[in-house]
């Protein structure tokens, strides 16, 4: 976001307006836009100082009203997704988005991430092959091994796609 006019600037303006000039020769005059004159103007007016207004600022916390409910309901079905919730709570009257609610629970200390091992590695069948891998692994030649890359733009003329004539 672009930082505004600074207050000197804004001040002057807003007192050449008053001290007679029109809006049109005085934003030619300070090279700013003639809305920005309006305004500033307007407001040197109205509340005594053209100062811009602050920026930035916290944003309340819109499922603050609803914490209790929501661990309640991720404590029950874990396997709950964010959109899942993000519905069930439009369907209560609530509507956010999914980034509203990962904020939440992420304030909360709860997180959705996937486990870093998958079952499958549990299974005995899995679990024997994956331990011959590991002792095979050292008996490769990494001379022999041939690297392929498949991304696009790799090669000349890759990703352009079918020529029309």
């Amino acid at each position: 976001m672009p930082a505004p006019y600074s207050n000197d600037l804004r001040s002057r303006v807003a007192a050449s307006v008053l001290g007679g000039r029109t809006c049109r020769e005085t934003a030619a005059l300070f090279n700013v836009s003639v809305s920005s004159v309006v305004k500033w103007s307007q407001r040197l007016r109205a509340i005594g100082s053209a100062d811009a207004k602050p920026m930035g600022g916290v944003r309340r916390a819109v499922l603050a009203g609803k914490r209790d409910w929501l661990l309640a309901r991720i404590a029950a079905a874990p396997d709950l997704t964010l959109s899942a919730l993000a519905a069930e709570l439009a369907e209560r009257g609530v509507v956010v988005s999914i980034w509203a609610v990962w904020k939440f629970f992420a304030s909360q200390g709860i997180s959705f991430k996937k486990s870093l091992l998958s079952s499958e590695q549990a299974r005995a069948d899995i679990a024997r092959r994956r331990a011959r891998w590991q002792r095979l692994q050292k008996h490769i030649d990494p001379a022999r091994l041939v690297f392929i890359d498949e991304t696009p733009g790799s090669s000349p003329g890759a990703g352009l796609g079918p020529r029309r004539t």
